[in-house]
């Protein structure tokens, strides 16, 4: 609150109830996601439930233990697999990367192998998940609303930087805020 950029907003959506204490939060850009899928009519009951059901299952066997993480997505979850990527990078330090499915099958799929692990946010291309599972690889199938996958992947980076003895709250050379200031050009 009290930012220039909120006076000169026409709307407001003020979330200081919910200040958050980590650097690789997303609370921003994950509540203006859910509320254009609101808007759109794309948020039900059902996402609640997975959300809660993405708090409360397990993790997969021996996905803490993997060296590489790549995540994946198809059209609007694209985005999704990378804030994915990120914030295991940020937390855990682990080697993440993220693809569109189909360009990840004709190319990165190379890398994947035992000790990667390959995680769907959302529908998998026909196929996929066989050829991980042929490579030896860890394939993960989204199963839940891609925003819930979202909050599992970062569960999963928590675990990660857990068993990895590091602060996934405040990771290496990242501070809480960015500041951008004013340059002369």
């Amino acid at each position: 609150p009290y930012t220039p950029v909120m006076e000169s907003a026409d709307d407001i959506v003020v979330l200081d109830f919910a200040d958050e204490q980590s650097v690789v939060q997303t609370r921003f850009a994950t509540t203006a996601l859910t509320l254009l899928r609101a808007h759109l009519g794309l948020h039900c009951d059902a996402v609640v439930a997975d959300a809660r059901t993405a708090l409360e299952t397990p993790l997969p066997e021996g996905l803490v233990d993997c060296a590489q993480f790549t995540f994946l997505g198809r059209g609007w979850t694209v985005g999704l697999a990378n804030e994915a990527g990120l914030k295991m990078r940020e937390a855990s330090l682990a080697w993440t990367e993220a693809y569109p499915a189909m360009e990840y099958r004709h190319g990165p799929i190379s890398i994947t192998t035992r000790g990667t692990a390959t995680w769907m946010l959302g529908e998998a291309p026909e196929g996929l998940a066989e050829q991980v599972r042929e490579t030896g690889g860890l394939w993960v199938a989204g199963g839940l609303d891609p925003l819930a996958e979202l909050v599992r992947a970062q569960r999963l980076a928590v675990a990660v930087a857990a068993a990895r003895g590091l602060d996934p709250d405040q990771p290496r050379h990242l501070t809480r805020s960015v500041i951008l200031g004013r340059t002369a050009h």
